[in-house]
């Protein structure tokens, strides 16, 4: 499973939103659980966390060779630590970090799962490569889609 979702949501979104994702995670036998994530900053990290402590096994795409630097400074130690954890890393082969990047990187992670998590709340992206964008490619490809936001949170 994937996912997908805003980043830079406020701490109480956050707490809601770390709970979903164990919800959804539990449901899955760790043994034959896959998460697979581009590692940013809010929903990508904590999905990936929780795979992780589920017993599952991450992979992670990254959108273009100079991502990384793309994310804010605090999120490193985080990036670092689950790319070292990571059982497989898929590339797209983009050096520069902009939103065509990660929309590509977006769209390789959802040609390589079953099922689409989106931290979502049902609005159009405020930039290309943005949440609703990944929503529709997965929807396009014939990739369920799995819609997770907390009554009442706003970004």
């Amino acid at each position: 499973m994937g996912i997908t979702g805003h980043r830079g949501l406020s701490t109480q979104v956050e707490e809601q939103v770390r709970a979903l994702l164990v919800d959804q995670v539990s449901q899955y036998d760790p043994a034959e659980l896959v998460g697979v994530s581009c590692i940013a900053d809010g929903p990508d990290s904590w999905f990936a966390e929780t795979v992780l402590q589920h017993g599952g096994r991450l992979e992670v795409v990254i959108p273009a060779t100079g991502y990384r630097q793309g994310l804010p400074d605090w999120h490193h130690p985080v990036y670092d630590r689950l790319l070292s954890r990571a059982a497989g890393v898929h590339h797209t082969g983009i050096a520069e970090s902009t939103s065509e990047a990660h929309q590509a990187g977006s769209e390789v992670l959802v040609d390589l799962v079953d099922e689409l998590i989106a931290v979502w709340d049902g609005k159009p992206a405020r930039g290309y490569g943005g949440t609703a964008d990944v929503v529709r490619y997965a929807e396009r490809t014939g990739v369920p889609v799995r819609v997770l936001w907390p009554e009442g949170a706003s970004r």
